[in-house]
């Protein structure tokens, strides 16, 4: 069929206004269908609300459809990972090699207002708020949409239909009745409790808000990302049960002595944080493994609709958005020919999808656990050096993912070659300045790129 002239999108979170903005530049006409009230004119929260880390993939694609020089006016950088020890001391884990090398914080609701309004300004994208997907009728081209404010049913019929309505995508659900369309939910088995600590007395920030804050404690750790008001928003993630979790730390009591023996520092900084702990809520993580992505030209989901994964990386956004890059790069190859456009986007990007979803899982186990261990830190000198002694081929794994945009497929099987060349130069290795660069440069030269 030929290219449609007016495309149905499902959700207006932070892909599908990206998305709808990408394709008004391209001349379509965009009808977005989401299920909230508008947040730029109600009170209402941002769905999960754990702040972003926009790296290099995301500000590419923001940078390409015009909206960068607008957006990083909301964006704090951050330069590295502070570590706060149980001893109430800190270090500092630089993330890169230079200034030039960071990633920032932004809040979701701020980033998902700005992309709905700078949509809009395209005059292509209008946006339906308060309409909730009820499914899709593939063979008729018919999507169906429940009024949240009235409960009045209404259908749509649509030539293309793309889902950018995330982990818990109704357009997802509807092509799992399909036959041969899978789709599954990992739990991880630890959650996330967000907490707050507001500004000082004077209206700033209580720590250095450039950097990603993070209390490493083992099987659980406590991070915090610097907000524009001077406030930090914090998040626990915590085992789901247990002896030490959500489900047995209950009583205000066993909640003050956790902190104060766990995160002896938070207690000046969040003096309220056990009725905050009491009062907010426990949410779950997990990874939404799906295939395929499509059906014929008719429809397709992507983003977190298509693979959500943990947010231990900062990339959940920045691989939603190198979807919409990806595949605005790939219609100049298929014109009219939208049924292999979908089916080729989706066999292509899930390889990338399913390998940054599997280091945001070893992540958080480095995160939480090997911060501190004096072998891990150790190993990270060891790369910077090989960085320093061979650039542009030895780039540590985290520097590919958030200031690369080298496909996360290929990070991953370098990044695998890599830690076996570190822990080869590594064996009886006290200090990096003993390195031994004569073995480093023999197996840097077996090593292809």
């Amino acid at each position: 069929m030929p290219v449609p002239e007016k495309i149905v999108l499902i959700g207006a979170g932070l892909t599908g206004p990206l998305l709808a903005t990408y394709l008004a530049k391209r001349g379509f006409e965009i009808e977005i269908f989401e299920r909230r009230p508008d947040m730029r004119t109600e009170s209402i929260g941002a769905g999960r609300s754990i702040n972003l880390a926009v790296s290099l993939r995301g500000v590419h694609a923001l940078k390409e459809v015009g909206l960068f020089e607008e957006i990083k006016k909301i964006f704090i950088p951050m330069k590295g990972r502070i570590i706060h020890d149980l001893n109430n001391s800190m270090h500092f884990l630089p993330y890169g090699k230079g200034e030039k090398e960071f990633i920032n914080s932004v809040s979701r609701a701020e980033l998902n207002m700005q992309l709905m309004s700078l949509a809009e300004k395209t005059g292509k994208v209008k946006i339906h708020f308060e309409q909730r997907c009820l499914g899709m009728d593939f063979t008729k081209r018919i999507v169906s949409f429940v009024d949240e404010a009235s409960q009045e049913k209404k259908s749509l019929r649509s030539d293309c239909v793309i889902g950018t309505d995330g982990s818990a995508s109704n357009l997802r659900s509807s092509m799992e009745n399909l036959e041969g369309y899978v789709s599954r939910f990992i739990p991880l088995g630890h959650g996330y409790k967000e907490l707050s600590i507001s500004a000082d007395s004077n209206g700033d920030f209580k720590m250095e808000p450039h950097g990603l804050h993070i209390w490493p404690r083992g099987n659980y750790m406590l991070i915090a990302l610097p907000n524009l008001d001077c406030s930090f928003t914090c998040t626990l993630f915590f085992p789901m049960k247990g002896d030490v979790s959500f489900e047995s730390l209950k009583t205000k009591s066993h909640i003050a002595s956790f902190f104060e023996e766990q995160f002896p520092d938070t207690i000046e900084l969040m003096p309220d944080v056990v009725d905050q702990y009491i009062s907010y809520p426990t949410s779950t993580l997990g990874t939404v493994r799906s295939e395929p992505w499509n059906v014929e030209d008719i429809a397709l989901i992507i983003g977190d609709a298509a693979h959500a994964i943990v947010p231990f990386f900062g990339q959940g956004m920045n691989a939603a958005f190198e979807d919409c890059t990806i595949l605005n790069a790939m219609m100049d190859d298929y014109e009219d020919d939208w049924k292999n456009l979908f089916s080729d986007f989706s066999q292509h990007r899930k390889l990338h999808t399913d390998a940054i979803a599997d280091m945001a899982m070893e992540n958080y186990i480095e995160m939480r656990d090997l911060v501190n261990d004096p072998d891990f830190l150790l190993a990270k000198e060891v790369e910077r050096e090989l960085e320093e002694k061979f650039p542009g081929k030895f780039i540590p794994r985290y520097s590919m993912v958030s200031f690369h945009r080298i496909p996360y497929a290929e990070v991953y099987a370098r990044g695998r070659k890599q830690i076996t060349i570190v822990e080869e130069l590594m064996k009886n290795l006290n200090q990096v300045r003993d390195l031994d660069m004569k073995r480093a440069t023999e197996l840097m030269a077996d090593y292809k790129v």
